[in-house]
């Protein structure tokens, strides 16, 4: 793995995780995850606030059905390639559009029940130099196709982990000293791990987390308690793990409480013994010590986050005005902690909520209508109660998943991938824009330009590393170039990309460490 800063790997930062020896039943991993105080790197944040919420798409989000091709020519060849040409529901995976009628009077079919919702932002660059490009997004997703319109939201083509910049035949030749590729590509446990935290499955430090680390004096300083700077509304995720700060975790409905003390037998005599036991006071070893002290924080972290949270009840507006789904309730529980931010008293914090089903082998037209409605009213929605609290320009969320997926299909499906589209979504976004490159569509393994950017199937070549988006992310939400970049940084691979071109067959990549989807912090 890679330990971003091995000195913080002490004697301090093991009895800091020593409670990870439970007693009291299923609650107490929660517990552990507020063992986050403690020094932690300069941060400038000044009185605002801003915060970030990672939502994950866990399973391998299909790109191609997401953000379509658009264009004529680039729709029929998604269209030939997907396989349709009747129905959507009994032949192939492609979506439909409206009819359309070429120069030569040859007409694509529509097909009525599954529109597309057409992007109107400007073309994006295209990784071969072809012009005229355009996007749709999936049928479901109107809400997002609303907010991108409206210049609330923006789309990155094609981003992906990544060592170096990397073409095709250096991805495919033997030099890894010159060009490294990710370890253990299209496998989704270790790629889940990777867009994290630049390491495969078994990393401890995510990138959220070590933005974390960076905005921990912030809050300390203007009084709040460090354990809410990185919050899981999705259980535990290496992405929101630091070196001094690790993710305290909520349910949508609240903060978790530690099951023994609320037992209905925590109550005379055993509720002294319990409230004795997670007492520090006269604890004279310094694992017992620590142990206690971990479980007296979560105790108190739990009463103030329900205290804070309880004036923005979720029958009240904006609250009511999610979507069904677990999506939406998670979301709805970072906007109940933004909107409680002045009593929680933190300045920075970094959220992360998750929505799975998205391995999409079988069953993908049936699968993803749901899927992307839900992911598309969920973050619909979080925005519009961002507007309703006056805060939308100091709350940024974006997509990530474990990887995209190939863009021929295997009958009702698609298979593991590797670049993917993502989502930015807020008030301070350079919206109604594409970012990155857009990719050819085709599957067809040629030496032709347009063949360049797959790695077979249609498995996208990535034209943006994930250290790119995180810098973009981090440089908005307060952290300075010297920590990203340089000894000790929080991206390891951002050095790699700043300043660095790569041109293949004539077309030239511009990599830089911000991507210029963020207004200026």
């Amino acid at each position: 793995m890679y330990l971003l800063q091995p000195q913080l790997h002490s004697r301090r930062a093991f009895l800091k995780r020593t409670g990870q020896l439970a007693f009291t039943g299923a609650a107490l991993p929660t517990a552990i995850n507020l063992a986050a105080l403690g020094e932690a790197a300069a941060f400038n944040a000044g009185n605002d606030y801003k915060a970030l919420v990672c939502v994950f798409l866990y399973g391998g989000n299909d790109y191609a059905n997401t953000v379509v091709p658009y264009d004529l020519p680039s729709y029929q060849a998604y269209q030939t390639i997907r396989g349709t040409t009747g129905s959507v529901l009994q032949n192939g995976i492609a979506l439909g559009r409206d009819p359309v009628t070429d120069g030569n009077g040859v007409t694509t079919p529509g097909i009525s029940s599954t529109l597309l919702n057409p992007l109107a932002g400007g073309a994006p660059i295209s990784a071969i130099g072809q012009s005229g490009l355009q996007y749709a997004l999936h049928p479901s997703m109107s809400g997002l196709q609303g907010l991108f319109n409206a210049g609330k939201a923006s789309v990155l083509l094609n981003c992906g982990p990544l060592v170096v910049p990397l073409s095709k035949a250096q991805y495919q030749g033997s030099n890894r000293t010159l060009y490294p590729v990710p370890p253990k590509l299209f496998s989704h446990n270790d790629q889940q791990s990777i867009w994290q935290s630049s390491s495969p499955e078994g990393s401890t430090i995510g990138w959220g987390g070590n933005i974390g680390d960076l905005a921990l004096n912030s809050n300390i300083s203007n009084g709040g308690n460090s354990l809410f700077t990185c919050i899981s509304v999705t259980g535990n995720a290496v992405f929101l793990s630091g070196d001094t700060a690790l993710s305290y975790q909520v349910g949508s409905g609240g903060a978790v409480k530690i099951k023994a003390v609320e037992s209905p037998y925590s109550f005379g005599a055993v509720g002294s013994a319990i409230n004795q036991l997670i007492s520090p006071t006269g604890r004279l070893h310094d694992l017992e010590r620590e142990y206690s002290i971990v479980n007296k924080r979560a105790v108190d972290a739990e009463s103030a986050i329900t205290t804070a949270i309880e004036p923005f009840a979720t029958n009240s507006t904006p609250y009511n005005t999610f979507p069904e789904g677990s999506l939406s309730d998670q979301l709805r529980m970072v906007a109940r902690l933004i909107a409680a931010r002045d009593t929680l008293k933190a300045k920075r914090q970094v959220f992360m909520v998750s929505i799975g089903g998205f391995d999409s082998h079988d069953n993908l037209m049936s699968d993803h209508i749901r899927n992307m409605s839900r992911v598309s009213g969920a973050m619909t929605a979080f925005h519009n109660a961002m507007e309703s609290l006056g805060i939308a320009n100091k709350v940024t969320a974006f997509t990530a998943t474990d990887f995209g997926r190939t863009l021929s299909s295997n009958s009702d499906g698609s298979d593991h991938g590797w670049g993917s589209h993502q989502f930015i979504v807020g008030g301070a976004v350079n919206g109604g824009k594409f970012y990155g490159y857009a990719p050819p569509v085709s599957t067809s393994n040629t030496t032709a330009p347009e063949d360049q950017w797959h790695v077979g199937q249609g498995r996208l070549l990535p034209t943006t590393s994930v250290d790119q988006y995180a810098a973009t992310l981090a440089k908005w939400f307060g952290v300075q170039n010297n920590e990203l970049t340089g000894s000790g940084s929080i991206l390891p691979f951002l050095d790699n990309f700043a300043g660095r071109n790569l041109t293949v067959n004539g077309t030239t990549l511009t990599y830089a460490n911000d991507l210029g989807f963020m207004q200026a912090a």
